[in-house]
């Protein structure tokens, strides 16, 4: 597989080069490139089958370079030295992303999930999800959810409550629904909690949208639209009721 390396420092390219030179021998790295307007002539010409992204590059960001090479056809995995909004959006569009300075077992892992991928309907779906996310003004539009057998693309708004079930979680969505996905409920907290959803319990997240009212009996309760009635830890109680006034005066 035909590899691509853009990233504004050499020192990163070339440990990035180095580990995959050790580690996976089918994969060739073909260029490396320090900027948005080299990369698109390396990635135009060279039509790879995997490329390292950094996310602030000297004349634009990596968001800029796949808008420009729309659609994608090839994996991605991000590289970045800064927490911020954008690695939420990566998060949440199932993505993988790595951080600097550059581990090696970190880029081992990442390679390996992105060698998996096989189909090209996943990364356009994928890309898709990204695209949107990117577009949302802080606050996140799409998650993609992992299913046994497929990747589901959801709309953030269309989530009601999520519910943890040891290792898994399950997703009630509008019209009834149900999407359950191999990950913690402490996950999706991280990847969520700029976007509406709030965690009530310690097994259940809830989408500030879709409560019809907080009930003060039996320690807290909270009704949703649907009918559904979710228990709140007593010790969540007033981040709960913070997020609902603000939700109120939004």
């Amino acid at each position: 597989m035909k590899a691509v390396i853009v990233d504004d420092e050499a020192s990163v390219r070339n440990t990035i080069r180095s580990i995959l030179n050790e580690n996976f021998p089918e994969v060739d790295v073909v260029a490396m490139s320090g900027s948005v307007a080299e990369a698109y002539e390396h990635l135009s010409k060279l039509k790879p089958g995997l490329l390292f992204l950094d996310i602030e590059l000297p004349d634009g960001t990596g968001f800029d370079l796949l808008k420009k090479l729309d659609p994608v056809t090839f994996k991605v995995i991000f590289v970045t030295g800064h927490q911020e909004y954008a690695l939420s959006a990566i998060k949440v569009s199932a993505l993988d992303y790595i951080m600097k300075p550059v581990d090696a077992d970190e880029l081992r892992m990442a390679v390996g999930k992105a060698l998996s991928v096989i189909s090209n309907e996943e990364i356009q779906l994928k890309m898709q999800a990204l695209n949107e996310n990117m577009q949302g003004k802080k606050t996140l539009r799409r998650i993609i959810l992992h299913t046994a057998d497929h990747l589901q693309l959801v709309s953030v708004n269309d989530i009601i409550r999520a519910e943890a079930d040891s290792n898994y979680t399950s997703f009630f969505l509008a019209g009834g629904k149900k999407i359950m996905v191999s990950r913690t409920i402490k996950e999706f907290d991280s990847m969520l909690s700029s976007s509406g959803m709030i965690r009530v319990h310690q097994s259940h997240l809830v989408n500030v949208n879709h409560i019809d009212r907080f009930v003060k009996k039996d320690g807290g309760w909270l009704i949703l639209k649907n009918g559904s009635k979710i228990p709140v830890s007593p010790n969540l109680k007033k981040q709960v009721l913070k997020a609902l006034t603000e939700h109120l005066y939004d």
